[in-house]
């Protein structure tokens, strides 16, 4: 005997209209439409946002990235790692949606791994940056989503590209990506210099995160931050965004009262003690000012 006749089940009529509603976070299709068209024309349009940076400079490449994955007004994943390892030099950063993101990266993995094992070497960080542009640029218009910089050392030095799913492919120094870029760039664009110290570099990386994620409601978490060097990539830090963004503003506070006060005694001198007061050691008090300010104008 059958199992079916065993437990008395019956196969549901799929021609005939269905009593069971999709389930609460399912969509129910109409009939005749194709599914990709329907939801990329009445599916949701849900809001991204990160904050990553990468900016190239003597000492190689710095990558910083805030940790908050969201959809939304929901934060995903507070945690979340948004600066991919690729191989031993070479990091990416990755901005847009996660499960392309982490797709895209796991094919590219792939196919350097197979080239290496065909030519006996990896790519450049520029052919690596042009092999990711050219497999991405065939699904244009299908709503894929993907923004990295790619940070990694090759035989010609430190090296920084900018990839999007569109295909564009960039070279440049410095690239921020997200939603929360315009607020990273204002702190980039201020302070950066390609002769840069590594713990100005650290620093300056740090202080664009944190910025970005005080303004940005996407952003938030904490910090990591990479170093891209000659010998490898290397993880330098994971720092709470909100306890990094209190020490910068209570070090700013200092700075500003320490030029406060260097205006305010510029503009205030201190009385000049009489040369021959100084020589002799004695106590000197006002009254003997004054008669010393005479008697040299007599």
């Amino acid at each position: 005997m059958a199992l079916q006749d065993v437990c008395k089940w019956q196969a549901p009529d799929t021609h005939g209209p269905s009593v069971r509603l999709p389930q609460a976070s399912g969509w129910a299709v109409p009939r005749g439409c194709n599914p990709q068209t329907f939801l990329q024309t009445h599916g949701p349009r849900l809001a991204h946002g990160t904050t990553t940076l990468a900016f190239r400079f003597r000492h190689g490449v710095i990558a910083a990235a805030d940790t908050r994955s969201s959809c939304g007004s929901y934060v995903a994943c507070p945690a979340s790692r948004k600066v991919i390892p690729v191989h031993q030099h070479l990091l990416g950063t990755t901005s847009g949606t996660s499960a392309d993101c982490a797709t895209w990266y796991r094919v590219l993995r792939r196919e350097l791994r197979l080239r290496e094992l065909r030519e006996g070497r990896l790519p450049s960080v520029a052919g690596t940056a042009k092999l990711l542009s050219a497999m991405m640029s065939r699904y244009r218009g299908l709503d894929l989503c993907v923004a990295t910089a790619l940070c990694g050392w090759d035989h010609s030095g430190p090296a920084l590209f900018y990839v999007y799913s569109d295909g564009t492919c960039l070279q440049g120094d410095v690239f921020s990506v997200g939603s929360g870029s315009p607020y990273a760039y204002g702190v980039l664009d201020r302070s950066y210099r390609y002769d840069m110290t590594i713990q100005e570099a650290y620093t300056l990386a740090r202080c664009a995160v944190a910025h970005a994620t005080h303004r940005d409601a996407y952003s938030g978490g904490s910090v990591d931050l990479f170093h891209v060097r000659e010998s490898g990539w290397e993880y330098v830090s994971r720092t709470d965004a909100c306890v990094l963004y209190r020490e910068l503003r209570e070090a700013g506070a200092l700075e500003q009262e320490q030029e406060q006060e260097a205006k305010a005694t510029e503009v205030h001198p201190e009385a000049a003690t009489p040369q021959h007061a100084r020589d002799s050691g004695e106590e000197v008090t006002p009254e003997d000012c004054k008669i010393i300010v005479k008697t040299e104008t007599m």
